[in-house]
């Protein structure tokens, strides 16, 4: 049966494949669909941005299709739209919430609500209810279930906040990214970041991020333009990301956009500002390896003494910007017990 308006609404913290199986079901079955997300309070690393970034991505916005994520800012913006319901309020006051916020913000009332909860057929007769009160010929809402069994996705929202990454299966790869903790590796020529880097991969069987900095150079025969600088940040982030999708928990990035910014004032005395914004790109952990391997000289790099001009560049610049950050000294193996001691305190 085609519908005329369909509705789903969720926190959707985070977005997992059970919602989005629900969300893909309205979509074939209705001319129109709303997908509707709200909390309060809101859970950590679901914040409202990034929900409305989850939905968009993976059902991108259209002619029929409309992603609401509201905030109290929002409703309170707006003459008339009521105050958000907390999450442990009554049913009843859910319903009455959501279908003000359909007649209010959306502009039309649904005729179809999409679930894979027991509260969906009491929900649908409460939005009845609700929209003929107000417009006496209005459709009646029905309840379409989707999965109720959780056979297709066997997970539900609280089981993934208790354990993200235990549940990783049932998270799309863009949205568990958000979730993987990027670890920079920071650290001045020869001090053995790129090592550590690669050598904390295999140990945590994730992904590692190469410096892009250092392939440009290398193609370029050791000679960059100033442009080259924002470039390099940009390409280094977008690495970063597109590592992330496959990452496991952790994802360990060999350099970030403060080593570019670091560089262009060194060669050209000046940085871009998209550079300088690049450069405060968190991280979930900061790494700086101290000089105290024995510096390789592999043909490319400068003197042992710009290593060290390096490294107090890397101290000044972060305590600067207020970024906290671990020193890691010794041999390979020394490092990345160090690594591992502050990583066990993430319990996630």
């Amino acid at each position: 049966m085609k519908h005329r308006h369909g509705l789903v609404v969720g926190k959707f913290a985070p977005l997992h494949l059970g919602h989005e199986l629900v969300i893909r079901r309205a979509i074939d079955s209705c001319d129109e669909v709303t997908v509707l997300s709200y909390s309060k309070p809101e859970f950590p690393g679901c914040g409202p941005a990034q929900r409305l970034r989850w939905l968009s991505a993976r059902f991108a916005p259209t002619s029929r299709l409309r992603h609401v994520v509201l905030t109290d800012a929002l409703l309170a913006s707006r003459a008339g739209l009521p105050s958000m319901p907390a999450n442990d309020a009554p049913d009843d006051a859910q319903r009455e919430f959501v279908g003000q916020i359909c007649l209010q913000l959306v502009g039309a009332g649904v005729d179809a609500v999409f679930t894979s909860e027991d509260y969906g057929e009491g929900f649908a007769r409460h939005l009845t209810g609700f929209f003929r009160a107000r417009d006496p010929g209005a459709a009646p809402v029905v309840h379409v279930p989707v999965d109720r069994e959780r056979r297709k996705v066997p997970v539900s929202g609280t089981q993934v906040r208790a354990a993200i990454h235990a549940h990783r299966a049932a998270l799309s790869p863009l949205v568990y990214a958000s979730f993987v903790q990027r670890v920079c590796l920071l650290g001045g020529e020869s001090s053995g970041k790129t090592t550590l880097a690669a050598q904390l991969a295999r140990v945590y069987e994730t992904g590692w991020v190469p410096e892009y900095g250092r392939q440009l150079w290398e193609q370029k025969l050791g000679v960059l333009s100033f442009e080259d600088m924002r470039s390099i940040a940009e390409r280094q982030v977008a690495a970063e990301e597109h590592a992330a999708l496959e990452a496991r928990r952790w994802l360990f990035c060999d350099t970030s956009p403060l080593t570019t910014l670091l560089y262009s004032r060194e060669l050209f005395g000046r940085t871009d500002p998209a550079l300088e914004a690049l450069a405060g790109r968190p991280y979930g952990l900061t790494i700086l390896c101290a000089p105290d391997f024995p510096f390789v000289q592999d043909g490319t790099r400068r003197e042992p003494a710009f290593r060290d001009r390096q490294h107090a560049g890397y101290l000044a610049a972060l305590r600067e910007r207020g970024i906290p950050f671990v020193l890691v000294r010794g041999s390979l193996g020394e490092r990345v017990e160090q690594v591992r001691g502050w990583l066990a305190t993430d319990s996630r």
